[in-house]
């Protein structure tokens, strides 16, 4: 099994959409999935989900390269993509991105934003010089939620 990244957990995410009820992801949205999947990851399994960083910007925490790559859909929906590899997902990572889902994908995405703004890893970033989300800060946390 390949090596997964942030992209990769998107993709995951946005398949899971049904769009026969015209539920699709903004981009706000995507991204609090992507932290919550990045930081349970790293409770349960000591280890990142994908690499890349995440940053706490003014709505919460924020993949830039995901932010840029679906900003052109503003607030709409993005599209669920047609190339998705499933093969590239481990078992015991498709349970925890279903999980992920099925929690906190009921939320609206103003509501996850807010979840967010309260939680010390996003309030840490925000007020430090960087804005990056520390896997640390991240993985203590979360390990407090899980319990």
């Amino acid at each position: 099994m390949s090596k997964i990244n942030c992209f990769d957990v998107a993709k995951y995410f946005l398949s899971r959409v049904n769009e026969e009820y015209d539920e699709r992801l903004s981009n706000l949205k995507l991204q609090k999935l992507l932290y919550y999947a990045q930081g349970f990851h790293l409770a349960l399994f000591n280890k990142s989900l994908f690499n890349e960083k995440i940053e706490a910007w003014e709505h919460g925490p924020v993949v830039p390269d995901i932010y840029y790559e679906y900003k052109r859909y503003g607030a709409r929906g993005i599209p669920t993509p047609g190339n998705i590899d499933f093969d590239k997902y481990d078992n015991k990572t498709t349970e925890l991105l279903d999980e992920i889902y099925d929690v906190f994908g009921q939320f609206s995405a103003w509501k996850l934003r807010n979840f967010t703004h309260a939680e010390p890893p996003w309030i840490k970033a925000m007020k430090s010089k960087s804005k990056v989300i520390i896997k640390k800060s991240m993985k203590e946390y979360f390990k407090k939620r899980i319990k």
